[in-house]
């Protein structure tokens, strides 16, 4: 007689539950997310997947959840309440908004050294002292889309933490840092890509990613990493005056950050790209699914593809094998030297935006202000 299946525990059918919305939320921490978060907060994340949420907006909500999910239960023992009393809103801001010169002579101000010490260990916290403003703004936001999206109303819009956010930061400033302190320019590009010059597997791969990541405007590490043979396109030759046509390729990046609605995001790529990138897929022989995957010990290609953090990891570690400070470069360096660069080269504004899809001009503005401010006029009046 056949044995009767054992019941799934609580942990493991939650982690089925993610498995099942895996392909629309690629999530790299699943086992420990399975333990962190509740039912109900795996029920909300397969609602929102259903609605159609953009994937890294569902990127960026699953990530928040499960950070104030595990401070919940650092700071109080339990998981979250929903929705949240204005009270444990407010111990949220004075946690991660504080003042380090008075950590100096109260050594309760701020984050509790055990919720902090929990944090770590779980890889939450990895950066040391207070929380960038705009970080403990964007993860209440989430909290209030979560607690709506759950059908409740929150003390979100209070004027008690309306009022603790602003005090707190006028108490604690904190200058705004460059997600990536320099910007991966062309004379930089072309050092990362000369680390990448043999025909191994490896470096086929990386100078594909340089490559790519750079041409089309800066693509996110996200979209980078979830890169799938179908959407790419192959376009008609371009033409070159005395030379052989180029070829272009076009990226259909469907719904991103800044599109809304059925609006398709497409990128194009035109010559030593569209070759490394050919190159790669033809020797790791990707005919579907993801074009850039994790390559093994004994040079073996996965079927899955790489994560957005290793994306950013093959970067720091092409900067470092080019003789340069790994600190001082990151992924999203590609993002702000592919506007730079365009800077420098005299592309006009507007051009270089389609490229990198920036939709608004004052941000895309401030790389070309920054890269022609040394040797404009205006810096030379007298």
């Amino acid at each position: 007689m056949a044995k009767a299946k054992t019941s799934l525990t609580a942990v493991e059918r939650r982690a089925e539950e993610l498995d099942t919305i895996a392909a629309v939320l690629p999530i790299e921490r699943r086992d420990e997310l399975a333990e962190l978060l509740t039912d109900q907060d795996i029920e909300t994340l397969r609602h929102l997947v259903n609605q159609g949420m953009g994937d890294n907006t569902l990127r960026a909500l699953t990530s928040d959840l499960a950070y104030l999910e595990a401070w919940g239960l650092a700071a109080t023992g339990q998981s979250l309440p929903w929705p949240a009393p204005e009270a444990l809103l407010l111990k949220f801001v004075a946690h991660h908004l504080w003042d380090p010169r008075h950590r100096e002579t109260d050594a309760d101000h701020g984050m509790p050294a055990d919720v902090d010490e929990s944090l770590r260990s779980q890889a939450f916290l990895k950066s040391v002292g207070p929380h960038a403003p705009a970080t403990v703004r964007r993860r209440l936001a989430n909290w209030s889309t979560l607690t709506k999206w759950r059908g409740l109303d929150g003390a979100f819009a209070s004027p008690a933490l309306k009022s603790a956010i602003r005090l707190a930061i006028r108490a604690a400033p904190r200058q705004r840092l460059r997600k990536s302190a320099k910007a991966v320019t062309g004379d930089v590009l072309a050092r990362l890509l000369a680390t990448c010059a043999t025909d191994s597997l490896r470096d086929l791969r990386d100078r594909a990613i340089l490559m790519v990541a750079f041409a089309s405007g800066g693509c996110r590490r996200s979209e980078i990493a979830g890169l799938r043979r179908e959407q790419l396109t192959v376009e008609p030759p371009i033409p070159v005056e005395g030379g052989s046509p180029l070829p272009s390729l076009a990226i259909h990046l469907g719904r991103t950050k800044t599109t809304s609605g059925e609006e398709d995001d497409v990128v194009y790529l035109t010559g030593r790209p569209v070759e490394a990138l050919n190159a790669w897929m033809v020797a790791a022989k990707i005919e579907s699914g993801s074009v850039f995957r994790a390559i093994g010990r004994w040079g073996t290609v996965s079927r899955r593809a790489i994560d957005p953090q290793s994306v950013n990891a093959i970067i720091k570690q092409r900067v470092e094998l080019a003789g340069l400070d790994a600190g001082e470069f990151s992924a999203h360096g590609l993002r702000s030297g592919f506007l730079t660069e365009a800077a420098i080269r005299n592309i006009p504004l507007l051009e270089a935006m389609e490229q990198s899809r920036h939709r608004s001009v004052q941000q895309a503005s401030n790389y070309y202000n920054n890269a022609t401010r040394p040797s404009g006029r205006a810096a030379r009046m007298l």
